[in-house]
């Protein structure tokens, strides 16, 4: 099942998308509709929706396809270990990825690696505070539902 699959999401008041090739995850966004060529039925999107309706779902067994720098890499793996309904900060996210939180250079790369992310929701940097690829408003209305 590889291709771009998308729904429209009433809780955040937008579509959810999902690109998948070689049955991983490469990409997600929030556009403001779906687009025209993109099938609605697939089985991660089903997940996000019922996550969207209220089920815990942590989505770290969800296969992700990462094309970024090793060091990115690593942070966005660490970010994958954030537990459900937490809020970290870029330091916390250093130390998880083994890098040094008081290096600036360190946390500089956590912040690029966090606006890189390929696949927000998946890799959940909306339980970090401060730079993401989710979307603000998306970020905060997925804060709220782990809450």
């Amino acid at each position: 099942m590889e291709g771009i699959y998308a729904r429209d999401s009433s809780v955040l008041d937008r579509a959810v998308q999902i690109g998948v090739v070689a049955e991983r995850v490469i990409s997600v966004s929030f556009p403001a509709e779906p687009p025209a060529d993109a099938e609605p039925e697939h089985p991660i999107l089903d997940r996000i929706f019922e996550y969207l309706d209220g089920a815990e779902d942590h989505f770290d067994d969800v296969p992700v396809g990462l094309t970024v720098p090793t060091e990115q890499r690593t942070v966005l793996e660490a970010v994958r270990n954030v537990p459900y309904g937490e809020t970290v900060d870029v330091a916390r996210v250093a130390r998880l990825a083994g890098l040094d939180d008081e290096d600036e250079a360190a946390l500089d790369t956590v912040r690029e690696a966090l606006r890189a992310n390929p696949a927000p929701l998946i890799i959940p940097d909306h339980r970090v505070s401060g730079p993401g690829a989710t979307p603000a408003a998306v970020a905060e209305r997925l804060r709220d539902l782990e809450a």
